[in-house]
């Protein structure tokens, strides 16, 4: 009996010391773990009573976008928040349109007195043909400037480029149109012999006729201005002087 007394507490006395371990143990893991979580939560922002209090709204964490997403959203942001990037755009795409020898090069003849407009449309002048908007509205500037002698005889003023294309172009050309007259004058100007209308202002030809080349008495009769009853007597004399 004695003998089995000693064997229960050989066998009691370790399992009692394993229960108290295991115990203890458990309660360990549980203390440290809270401290971790407690450690955990204190490194989160939070917000603060007091701002929120008085400024009445919560605090909101801001997520940061991906690099990438971050470069195309500026890339798009900037071609839109730029006054004018649209218009830009397809200003460069039409400016780097140039014209071909299917362009139809259309004429707006207005007669500025009478308010009147006649259009035509013409092939398109082998000189423009390959031309940007700036180099044919350079083109333009040049041609009023320096009209030729055909067109000043014309009445021509002025123009204006209406519309550029590949398509069409369109130049509006401005006249002062010479009116019908009953009579003119013959003057001299730089030793050459030109035609005045009867207003005595109004060129109506300048002719290549030498004053010099002119008999002495018509020499004189010019240069006082020398009076042309009607358009056959005028255009007798210029068959009968024009080299």
């Amino acid at each position: 009996m004695k003998y089995v007394k000693c064997i229960s507490l050989f066998i009691v006395y370790p399992l009692l010391v394993l229960g108290i371990g295991f115990y203890v143990g458990v309660k360990s893991s549980g203390f440290f773990y809270q401290r971790e979580e407690a450690g955990e939560d204190a490194g989160i922002p939070q917000a603060s009573s007091e701002g929120s209090a008085e400024n009445g709204q919560a605090s909101v964490r801001k997520e940061e976008p991906m690099p990438e997403e971050t470069g195309l959203a500026a890339a798009g942001d900037g071609a839109e928040g730029l006054p004018g990037a649209a218009e830009d755009a397809e200003e460069v795409m039409v400016s780097a349109e140039t014209l071909c020898v299917d362009t139809k090069y259309v004429l707006e003849e207005t007669d500025v007195l009478y308010h009147t407009v006649v259009e035509t449309t013409w092939r398109l002048p082998d000189k423009y043909v390959g031309m940007n908007r700036e180099q044919f509205l350079q083109a333009m500037e040049v041609y009023e400037a320096f009209p030729p002698l055909s067109e000043l005889e014309r009445g021509f003023v002025g123009l204006e480029v209406l519309s550029f294309s590949r398509e069409r172009v369109v130049v509006r050309m401005d006249y002062k149109f010479v009116q019908p007259s009953s009579s003119f004058y013959l003057a001299a100007y730089d030793n050459e012999v030109i035609v005045y209308l009867e207003d005595r202002k109004t060129v109506y030809i300048e002719t290549d006729i030498s004053l010099d080349s002119l008999p002495a008495h018509l020499q004189q009769n010019i240069i006082d201005m020398m009076w042309i009853r009607d358009e056959e007597e005028l255009y007798s004399f210029l068959e009968n002087y024009s080299s």
